[in-house]
């Protein structure tokens, strides 16, 4: 059979050489539209004539261009994360090759006639055969990549008829092994560009920076046939030759904190064209630190595929412009566009918002890790065959985004192991722009990158990267040890990143705080990317008509990967997780603590740029979450990266009323904490006026003590149930029926939590464990139950059958009259065999205190639960919580630098995060007490003797567990309560490390304690 057109190493053919995306004046007609569609579910290769201009394609759909067809009602979506969707055959493909055929008709203006033009599509998945005219235009790959044909000679006055075939596989699909939605068709703009004689074809903008006197220099290069004048207003710059070199004295350099662009314009007699210029240098030092304008950044990035729910990555520029003002609103400074170019448009976004950009190539061959004996046995990267391919991919990369500002890395692509193709990509951009450095994670020794970068590493290993103890030959994945000096690694002289990290799949990720200290102790740990950006459901229904979000498997597919396309840190609809919200906080830029005298506060500007003027510190003063006072703060002094103090606002907090504070803090008792803000003192581009960008909270006093509870009455037999105080009680099992006549069923002792996707990791296997205890399945055999003079006590043995995995609890209640007083002694009984821990990596850093080092080893490989505590059931209408604690959103171990201690009032539906596949979710930590009532403010108030956990919902874990999505979640006639003693963290074993083992719950006696009170009138 002849080599056919789609199943070929070569990038293409026809198309013009690459060049950089220009806002020009030329006139343009937009291609975009309702455009005549013909679906295929197999292979078409050959045209059948519906490429010529009297082709009838009267009985054809309409499909809107840009779009992805199977996002409507063509063929299926398809999520394979690192196995590729066809056969490893390369560069064949297999028959069940969707196709779709695109025809657009357009009227060519008379005032057209003669000026020369290219037809532009900014993005075709995968592969496009084009005609104009009937005339064969030509091939392109490089589904994220720009394609020009020259078409001076094809357009025709008036009537013109364009024909697209495009394959959703072919031999780019070797090249394009990314971890997302495999979709097809042209989902980017199409557009008509005149080319005027004397015109611009392309622009290449030098503006650098010196940060030692703060001057500019300007370069323009621009390949044109008619010479090049050009004007810069602000640097009053006017009709001066382009090819001139201009040097300024002083000028506002760019930056992601201030993005400061200079209008430039360039014009030949007939082309004007527009450029937005940045000055900026990019630098890296001999102590081997990543230096913008001089200054040392910390990227605190994400990685941003491009995904919408309803239209997949083809995205609106509302939709675009919605990401950069999440990630600035939240603290991100930087992002990789994982992995290929984004649309234009986004850069634009990033240059004018401000946002480091590491721009990468559209490039991943992941899939032919693991596809023979050998490891990379057949992998492109090394091939030959496909250097032209490779270099066409890098080349398009950098000739269209060369002049934004915001690019500072460039990188060569993803998970492509090694080889030489690899390398001549990077040659080839040290020779055409050799400003920016070049990331490669697969450059697993340093050979031919410039930028360290690691994936998922623990921060253990991040200390020692940091120390620059890297030993020369050693590489952590696939593991392999190394010998000799680490002086002579050049990897220990570079900037290091974490280029993928936090992988945030479902509720997590935890351990934020840990990894971002770690950037303020080394100079050279610059910070990374989260995995990643946005979960990537798509927007359907169920039989029943019920909205969710699919993920794999949710649309037929016979081979995918599940939800692990949901991995972001904001959900679908773009609603910001509570990963994200934990996120802005650990890189807020401005730190506020307490200070060194008793009536100071501690500031730390941690802008890299910015000083704190264009903020406004306010105040507020609470007791026991009551607001007292509040009042606003002098905006501190303090360039970028300086240490300052605060005068402790003058606090005179009134004596507290019972009809202001709840039990317990009448008389001035209670906690008194102070809250200092640092919001936008007026709007920014990206948020409005008032916008927090850091908080701190500090405690002034503490609680006199909890009011004792009463002396304790006796309980009494009746029948067939205890009466104690308010309560009632099975006499037989010692379960707690009711409380001052409402029904409270409990408590029960619960070990489990529904697994988060970070539980379900392969190698700490701590959901593989609870299960395997039986800890979802728990039996109760009530042992005694003992009523007494004072109170009653009663005893527990949990646990599943078939194990001897248990617990044995001892409950003892008393009783003033009015609330009932719990205290929980539960201790593990029978055989707990270890967990199990094969994660490779070091989860302890050996440079720790030795004692310390030892008990953190010890507790990392310890035996473990997922929570300790008690449930409840309470009737469904008591559904408003109220609480005082941390809040208002979820918190656990490893991720609670988001919540601040207050009184917060939630319903029970609120209280959920919906992940998209549902697991443990909405956990409330620290908190002192909740009350759980219905509108008349009747129900039931939980007091902790310490701090305690809680979590309420409307189904069990145990349907949480089982439920897909959502939608598959009905609310029972009861609340589900959790009222926990200790809950263990989230961690990323998802992909990479799991809990850190100073947050993990160990198998271990617990004692706590609650005082249960009825309450019959509206809770205070």
């Amino acid at each position: 059979m002849a080599a056919r057109y789609f199943e070929d190493y070569a990038p293409g053919r026809g198309r013009a050489a690459p060049r950089a995306a220009l806002d020009s004046d030329a006139p343009r007609i937009d291609l975009n539209g309702d455009w005549a569609f013909r679906f295929s579910p197999t292979l078409r290769p050959e045209p059948d004539g519906f490429e010529a201009p009297d082709f009838d394609d009267g009985s054809w759909d309409a499909l809107r261009v840009p779009s992805h067809w199977q996002l409507h009602g063509h063929g299926r979506p398809i999520y394979v994360n690192i196995a590729y969707p066809i056969p490893v055959d390369p560069p064949f493909v297999p028959d069940e090759n969707e196709t779709g055929d695109y025809r657009r008709t357009f009227d060519l203006p008379a005032t057209w006639a003669g000026t020369p033009a290219v037809l532009r599509f900014e993005g075709v998945d995968s592969c496009a055969r084009v005609w104009l005219n009937g005339r064969d235009l030509g091939v392109t790959y490089g589904s994220r990549l720009p394609t020009e044909w020259d078409v001076t000679e094809v357009l025709r006055p008036g009537r013109n008829v364009l024909a697209v075939r495009v394959h959703q596989f072919s031999a780019g699909t070797y090249l394009e092994d990314q971890d997302t939605w495999r979709l097809s068709g042209i989902f980017r703009d199409v557009s008509l560009l005149a080319r005027p004689a004397g015109g611009i074809r392309d622009v290449f903008v030098h503006a650098d920076y010196d940060p030692d006197t703060g001057a500019g220099r300007l370069r323009v290069e621009a390949d044109a046939d008619a010479p090049v004048r050009i004007d810069i207003p602000a640097l009053a710059i006017h009709d001066r030759p382009a090819g001139t070199e201009f040097a300024f004295a002083a000028v506002r350099p760019w930056s992601a904190e201030d993005p400061q662009l200079y209008e430039v314009y360039l014009a030949t007699g007939s082309e004007r064209v527009r450029i937005r210029v940045g000055f900026r240098s990019t630098t890296i030092d001999e102590a081997g630190v990543l230096r913008v304008n001089g200054r040392r950044v910390v990227l605190r990035g994400v990685n941003r595929h491009e995904f919408d729910p309803d239209h997949g990555r083809a995205l609106s520029l509302e939709a675009m412009r919605r990401d950069v003002e999440l990630m600035k609103r939240h603290n991100i400074n930087a992002v990789r566009t994982a992995h290929y170019p984004p649309h234009p448009a986004f850069l634009d976004l990033c240059d004018e918002l401000g946002l480091w950009v590491m721009a990468e190539c559209d490039l991943e061959t992941h899939g032919f890790e693991h596809a023979d004996p050998e490891r990379w046995q057949r992998n492109p990267s090394d091939d030959p065959r496909w250097h032209d391919a490779y270099l066409d991919r890098i080349e398009r990369t950098v000739e269209r985004d060369k002049n934004h500002p915001s690019v500072i890395l460039w990188s060569l692509g993803n998970e492509a192991g090694d080889g030489r193709n690899l390398r001549a990509m990077s040659e080839w951009v040290r020779r055409r722009d050799p400003s920016r450095p070049i990331h490669y994670e697969g450059d697993r020794l340093g050979e031919y990158t410039d930028v360290h970068g690691e994936m998922y590493r623990p921060p253990a290993a991040v200390a020692r990267i940091g120390r620059g103890q890297l030993l020369p030959g050693e590489v952590s994945y696939p593991a392999r040890a190394g010998s000799g000096d680490p002086a002579d690694d050049p990897r220990n002289r570079k900037p290091f990143l974490l280029t993928e990290f936090a992988h945030a799949m479902g509720n997590g990720p935890g351990g934020f705080a840990e990894y971002l200290r770690l950037c303020d102790e080394y100079p050279r740990v610059q910070g990374g990317y989260v995995w990643e950006w946005m979960d990537q459901g798509l927007r359907t229904h169920d039989a029943q008509g019920r909205e969710f979000f699919g993920y794999g498997g949710d649309f037929g597919e016979d081979l995918h990967d599940g939800n692990f396309i949901c991995d972001g840190l904001v959900l679908p609809d773009r609603t910001p997780s509570p990963g994200l919200l934990e996120y802005a906080k650990v890189n807020a830029p401005v730190r506020i603590g307490p200070g060194p005298e008793a009536d100071t506060l501690a500031v730390e500007n941690r802008y890299e740029v910015l000083d704190l003027s264009h903020l406004r510190f306010t105040w507020s003063l609470a007791r026991d979450g009551v607001q007292l006072d509040h009042g606003v703060l002098p905006t501190p002094e303090l360039a970028a990266g300086e240490h300052g103090r605060l005068p402790m606002p003058r606090l005179d907090p009134p004596p507290a009323t019972a009809a202001r504070c709840p039990q317990g803090a009448q008389d001035g008792g209670g906690e008194l904490w102070l809250t200092v803000q640092a919001e936008l003192g007026k709007p920014a581009d990206w948020a409005p006026e008032g916008h927090v960008v850091a908080w701190g909270q500090l405690r002034l006093s503490a609680t006199r003590g909890r009011r004792p509870i009463g002396r304790p009455g006796p309980a009494r037999s009746e029948g067939e149930q205890i009466l104690l105080g308010p309560g009632r009680f099975d006499r037989t099992t010692g379960a707690l029926l009711a409380i001052g006549g409402l029904p409270l069923r409990g408590p029960r002792l619960n070990l489990w939590r529904a697994p988060t996707d970070n539980d379900r990791g392969w190698h700490q296997r701590d959901a593989a464990y609870w299960k395997d205890r039986g800890l979802d399945r728990l039996r109760r055999r009530t042992v005694s139950v003992t009523p007494d003079a004072q109170g009653m006590t009663v005893v527990v043995r949990s646990a599943a059958a078939a194990g001897s995995s248990g617990y044995l609890t001892t409950y003892r209640w008393d009783s003033d009259g009015d609330s009932l007083r719990l205290r929980v002694h539960a201790e593990p009984v029978g055989h707990w065999p270890e967990r199990g821990d094969d994660f490779p990596d070091p989860m302890v850093d050996p440079a720790l205190p030795p004692e310390e080092y030892r008990e953190l080893v010890r507790r990392n490989r310890s035996r473990s639960l997922a929570r300790i505590g008690l449930d409840w059931e309470l009737p469904a209408d008591r559904s408003q919580v109220e609480w005082f604690g941390t809040g208002p959103g979820e918190a656990y171990p490893d991720s609670r630098q988001a919540v601040r201690v207050g009184r917060f009032r939630a319903s029970v539906d609120e209280l959920q995060t919906p992940y998209v596949r549902p697991q443990e979710n909405g956990n409330r930590a620290d908190t002192r007490w909740a009350t759980f009532t219905d509108g008349a403010g009747r129900g039931l108030r939980v007091v902790g003797e310490e701090p305690f956990h809680f979590a309420a919902r409307r189904w069990t874990d145990q349907q949480l567990d089982a439920a897909r999505h959502d939608s598959d979640l009905v609310p029972g006639p009861v609340i589900h309560l959790h009222t926990d003693h200790a809950v263990q963290g989230l961690g990323t074993a998802a992909v990479g490390p799991g809990v850190l083992p100073q947050h993990r719950l160990e198998l271990a006696p617990a004692d706590f304690g609650f005082i249960l009170t009825p309450l019959r009138q509206p809770s205070r």
